[in-house]
């Protein structure tokens, strides 16, 4: 899950800028760039096997266990287009070592947290660290390698991490937590990180562009997005009506608007206005925020409920989402090939029913479902569902943009992403917890008291109330995928692409 970024500023990096380094030096930077991108895209989802190990031993409630996730996606996504920013303003390489920096100290912090508290502090440094780093990745890709093969083969190395990222932390998620413990999750990025440091002296710099870092607009955005989400999961924990439940909504309402209005005025903003006025565009976007709110929300629960309900060790539930993975890449290289014979509505809106329709079959779970007659079949179809929105929603992103705004564009879908799956969590968690509640309150601890003391009644009444959360949080996600492909029939007009040029990749899981 669910987080790869792109560059903001591919489009309107240099051909080659300084000299080219020996093909020595080409091959660490390749590594340097591919190491970083598979660190910043695994830890999206390494994180998600480790949540009830992480529970069990910090004591985390079920409202707030989300937040382990959130906090990343959050900080992420709000500081991406910043991130981007400072590295046009301050030096890409400049930019892209402070940010695998301050990625690695936070995942020191992270593995040493005694509490939840610093646990998410440290994942919402981890998401400051991977918004600076990730968007000057690809773009230093760009300046380091030649035109020619040698750029071609590192843009396709690059690519590559992002898809092999989401599956490598959910296998070495689950081989860390079971092996050693969950704490290694975070402790396995600082030999990475640095490793990738101590190599960067091979990436060439990137020209320096004049213009201004937009913080109030970062600051309102983010800080609007934080209140907005800790107000939902507030609300379905201590009630709607709540005093500060409601106060955080207000100030949700008032940041967000004050966002909107700077980014209207100011003349650098971090979120182009302009951007919004094609209907294909804007249409791109809101399907990849409904896209990003059922996925996350699908890694989430499902993995509770093969570790909690099923009882699977890491591990297993690690190499139990392998066919999410087959799915999501057989799918994707079906779809961009389509892409150039068929409107993007015609495959991203058809591929959301079926992803809707693994979440309604997941919606079916019992407390005894099997593995391949149930959930094997369910992930896959969920898989291939998604696999095929990915490309035509990337391509509607940067479709008719002019050419110095194309990186921008494509950034913004994959913050779409991040942000998207940040509510829909918190939204569907909520619904989860309720119901769940409403049959057993704190079903999660009474479900740990019970297989702590052997209490086969225990156990079996709360891992009832459990899967009924779970369920009820998969009808959720197939609902919010069905308003995906709402909003894709009826916003995204363009016809079939013929190009794919100033699209970056996007995450996918």
């Amino acid at each position: 899950m669910s987080a790869e970024s792109v560059a903001t500023a591919t489009s309107t990096a240099p051909e080659h800028s300084g000299s080219a380094p020996g093909d020595r030096h080409l091959g660490l930077a390749l590594f340097v760039i591919a190491a970083a991108q598979l660190m910043v895209i695994l830890d999206a989802t390494i994180t998600n096997i480790a949540l009830p190990a992480i529970q069990t031993d910090l004591g985390v409630s079920d409202a707030d266990l989300a937040w382990i996730v959130n906090s990343y996606a959050l900080a992420f996504g709000g500081l991406l287009l910043l991130g981007g920013k400072a590295g046009d303003l301050f030096g890409r390489r400049r930019v892209f070592q402070v940010g695998i920096a301050v990625f690695t100290l936070a995942s020191l912090l992270g593995g040493l947290a005694p509490n939840e508290g610093l646990l998410i502090g440290a994942r919402i440094l981890q998401g400051v660290g991977a918004a600076l780093a990730a968007p000057s990745a690809l773009a230093l890709v760009t300046t380091t390698f030649p035109a020619g093969r040698p750029r071609n083969r590192a843009m396709g190395v690059y690519a590559a991490m992002g898809g092999l990222g989401a599956t490598v932390g959910l296998l070495l998620g689950g081989l860390l937590t079971d092996v050693l413990d969950w704490r290694w999750v975070f402790f396995v990025n600082i030999p990475i990180g640095l490793a990738v440091l101590a190599g960067t002296r091979s990436l060439v710099e990137a020209e320096r562009h004049p213009g201004r870092l937009d913080v109030p607009g970062a600051v309102t955005g983010t800080g609007g997005l934080i209140a907005l989400v800790y107000g939902i999961t507030r609300g379905g924990e201590h009630g709607w009506t709540n005093g500060l439940t409601l106060g955080c909504f207000a100030v949700a309402a008032v940041l967000l608007a004050t966002f909107l209005f700077l980014q209207a005025r100011t003349p650098d903003p971090m979120m182009p206005l302009r951007l919004f006025k094609d209907r294909n565009r804007w249409g791109s976007y809101a399907t990849m925020l409904f896209i990003g709110s059922g996925m996350f929300a699908f890694f989430y629960f499902l993995t509770l409920y093969m570790q909690l309900i099923l009882g699977y060790s890491p591990i297993r539930t690690g190499f139990a989402y392998l066919p999410f993975s087959f799915g999501m890449a057989a799918a994707a290289g079906i779809s961009s090939k389509l892409v150039a014979h068929v409107a993007p509505r015609l495959i991203a809106g058809p591929g959301l029913l079926v992803a809707a329709a693994g979440m309604f079959w997941f919606a079916t779970l019992e407390p005894d479902s099997s593995y391949t007659g149930h959930l094997m079949p369910a992930m896959f179809v969920t898989a291939l569902g998604l696999g095929m929105s990915f490309v035509p929603m990337t391509l509607g992103a940067v479709s008719g943009v002019a050419h110095q705004d194309t990186g921008i564009a494509s950034a913004l879908l994959n913050t779409a992403q991040q942000i998207g799956g940040a509510l829909g969590l918190a939204v569907l968690s909520t619904i989860s917890n309720s119901a769940a509640d409403d049959k057993l309150p704190q079903a999660a601890n009474v479900l740990y008291r019970g297989l702590a003391t052997k209490d086969l009644g225990i156990v079996t009444k709360a891992g009832d109330a459990l899967t009924h959360g779970y369920t009820m949080a998969f009808v959720a996600a197939g609902v919010v995928f069905v308003a995906g492909t709402a909003v894709t029939v009826f916003a995204v007009n363009a016809g079939r692409q013929q190009h794919t040029e100033g699209a970056a990749p996007v995450h996918m899981g």
